[in-house]
């Protein structure tokens, strides 16, 4: 087998799923494709069970908070063809309203405790997830800390006033 690399990598993809792979970077020689929340399961599932990408080990599963956009989570998936040493990123845009993509826990049993994480801190209901609940924070915790959506300083604090500056 021909050694892999970004190029081999997705033109695999493209000719299995086409258009529903779009938007092909490579930040750092890291391999990062887009794809919707309905064909996810399936591309998560092909570049797993594939005979020439192998990527059969889920790394990670995170989101990220893009709160000025019309789909303002991005939930990404790294995972890695642990053969050949070669990563690939995989990311689905997902509405801020209804934060909600499908678990794929299906495909790796380990994505379990990473899709509860990415719940406990984004707030991203993993549908089908059989034991969706916090695991970091308190239970009766009622926001998510890592979406963007407080002032980074307190505005009440008095240390921070001009007044004790000289200004």
């Amino acid at each position: 087998m021909d050694k892999l690399n970004n190029q081999s990598i997705l033109n695999r993809l493209k000719d299995k799923f086409g258009d529903q792979i779009q938007n092909p970077l490579e930040p750092h020689d890291l391999l990062t494709i887009e794809t919707s929340i309905e064909s996810i399961i399936e591309v998560l599932q092909f570049v797993k069970s594939d005979d020439m990408l192998q990527f059969s080990y889920l790394t990670d599963i995170t989101a990220v908070h893009y709160p000025n956009q019309e789909k303002s989570f991005a939930v990404v998936y790294h995972v890695h063809n642990l053969y050949q040493n070669i990563r690939l990123r995989i990311k689905v845009y997902i509405d801020g309203q209804n934060p909600v993509i499908p678990t794929a826990t299906i495909v790796w049993n380990g994505a379990n405790w990473m899709e509860r994480e990415t719940y406990d801190f984004f707030g991203i209901i993993f549908e089908g997830h059989p034991d969706l609940r916090r695991i970091l924070n308190m239970d009766d915790l009622g926001v998510f800390p890592m979406r963007k959506e407080y002032p980074l300083e307190d505005p009440n604090r008095v240390d921070k006033k001009d007044f004790y500056f000289g200004r």
